[in-house]
């Protein structure tokens, strides 16, 4: 945490690129996975997780510890470059994998499992950002609620009720087995 703030402020003071790379391998996995988990490709997760540490590293300077931690912030630029994605191009969000070619069983449930998810998405995709958000920090990202807030300024309690009514929303459309 302190070597965080150490690290963003040689990047913010003195452009330091050395700092820049410690930060983002500090945080690469993590929103390479959040990436990699929304698209299940990973030429998209590669490419959406550079453009994030670019946000992050333009908008830098905005950053601002007294509202949120810095993670919180990053998952923010996150989801936000998701959304953009989504909101500009229609990914593939679920090619088939190699490794689900075995069974036929397997496979045809696998792929009723992506086509419910493919749906899901594309339902979540048409809901306003904030909405989108707080279910791709949460779903995809595995931030708490509190994490949301933070990362929206938002009250615990609103994110909790906009995701639990998401989730309503979606099982009157899609079934039970969400």
């Amino acid at each position: 945490m302190e070597n965080e703030k150490r690290l963003i402020r040689r990047i913010v003071r003195h452009r330091s690129r050395e700092a820049a790379d410690e930060l983002i391998r500090a945080h690469y996995d993590e929103i390479y996975r959040f990436m990699y988990r929304q698209t299940l490709d990973r030429e998209d997760a590669l490419d959406l997780t550079q453009d994030c540490f670019l946000a992050m590293l333009r908008g830098l300077s905005y950053y601002d510890e007294t509202k949120s931690s810095f993670r919180t912030w990053l998952f923010r630029i996150a989801a936000n470059k998701v959304i953009d994605r989504k909101r500009t191009s229609h990914m593939i969000l679920l090619p088939l994998e190699e490794e689900c070619l075995g069974k036929a069983e397997d496979v045809s449930l696998s792929v009723m499992d992506k086509i419910l998810v493919e749906k899901i998405e594309e339902r979540v995709a048409c809901l306003e950002p904030e909405i989108q958000k707080i279910y791709r920090m949460h779903f995809y990202g595995e931030m708490t609620f509190k994490e949301i807030g933070e990362a929206l300024d938002r009250p615990e309690n609103t994110i909790k009720t906009k995701y639990y009514r998401l989730i309503s929303r979606l099982r009157k459309e899609f079934g039970n087995d969400l």
